[in-house]
């Protein structure tokens, strides 16, 4: 802080002093587009300097920066969406580089809405230039409601029937249908699914459930396992199956995460991964290629997916046409071939 700095410091202080008009000096306070960054940083160098109260007009993103982006997790079941998941993670570092090629700064929302009013609040109270939600969770209505208004808001999550926003994902059912019809062509004949309740997991099962008609195997009802979002539950599911002595040669997992969940339990029961289990995982994160054995994933373009989103934000118009992404089968060494 300089010399005569005064808590009492008002806008046509900071004019006099920086010899531009009160409208300018205001402009560059909120950073607005019309005034050049240089300016923008000589005002706030100065607001600064003479203690100017300026946390109350303070833009949502440094001066000069393109935008801002802000993120925001839908509640699920059991409380907001975890951003410790590895896939949100690489997610979220796909968003970031895509944020910053483009001069974009993007922070992490405290919010996590349930219900219309929520989704309302996080795009119309917020400073950024336009809202990523990372899932719908059970508010698929409510982002169709959402989309009726202005708020600039694009949704990382399933397309779904009826859809009138714009959401960004892979083909959930085909990657579903892609893993299990792999396990087919390696002769496995009991092929068990374990996955969550949140939507993409339900697409990724019923591509499951085609590819096993379409190798005219058994849809038993007891190969079908809901876990949660993490790799205990589905260690602690796998391993209530074997207790059970309920027989199956290959699993099909809605996650990475929750595949190495399984290998885990696999594994206690002294079974073998690929030779008396095979395993495929959905989503092609770093832990799964650097696990023991390596992981059979489905692979998603987190990268891809990034530059999407934030190009879809910073358009210059509000485009709500849903967009999947491609997937692809990366074969290792959990599968054996």
């Amino acid at each position: 802080m300089g010399n005569g700095s005064n808590s009492n410091t008002t806008l046509e202080d900071l004019a006099k002093l920086a010899g531009v008009s009160v409208s300018t000096v205001s402009r560059a306070l909120n950073d607005q587009p019309l005034i050049s960054a240089r300016t923008k940083q000589r005002i706030w160098a100065l607001a600064r300097e003479h203690n100017y109260p300026f946390r109350m007009t303070m833009p949502a993103s440094p001066i000069g920066a393109e935008g801002s982006i802000a993120i925001v997790t839908p509640h699920v079941r059991s409380g907001p969406l975890p951003l410790s998941h590895p896939f949100f993670l690489e997610l979220l570092a796909s968003i970031g580089e895509a944020a910053r090629a483009r001069g974009c700064d993007f922070t992490v929302s405290h919010v996590s809405p349930t219900s219309y009013e929520d989704l309302l609040h996080a795009t119309t109270t917020s400073r950024a230039s336009g809202v990523i939600f990372l899932g719908q969770s059970v508010l698929h209505e409510a982002f169709n409601q959402l989309a009726e208004t202005s708020a600039r808001f694009v949704v990382w999550g399933a397309q779904m029937r009826g859809q009138r926003y714009c959401s960004i994902g892979s083909d959930n059912e085909l990657g579903g249908r892609r893993a299990t019809l792999h396990l087919a062509r390696l002769g496995r004949k009991a092929i068990l699914f374990i996955g969550g309740s949140d939507l993409e997991a339900v697409q990724r099962r019923e591509g499951y459930s085609e590819a096993l008609k379409e190798s005219g195997l058994e849809a038993d009802p007891r190969l079908i396992v809901p876990v949660d979002f993490e790799l205990e539950s589905a260690e602690a599911a796998v391993g209530r199956l074997l207790r059970r002595r309920v027989h199956f040669d290959g699993i099909v997992a809605s996650s990475d995460l929750i595949a190495l969940g399984a290998i885990n339990a696999l594994r206690r029961a002294g079974l073998s991964v690929p030779r008396d289990v095979s395993v495929v995982g959905y989503d092609d994160m770093l832990l799964s290629r650097l696990s023991t054995p390596a992981l059979t994933t489905i692979r998603q373009d987190t990268a891809g997916a990034g530059r999407m989103l934030v190009s879809r934000i910073l358009s210059d118009h509000i485009d709500h046409e849903p967009e999947r992404l491609a997937t692809d089968l990366i074969v290792r060494e959990s599968c054996g071939a």
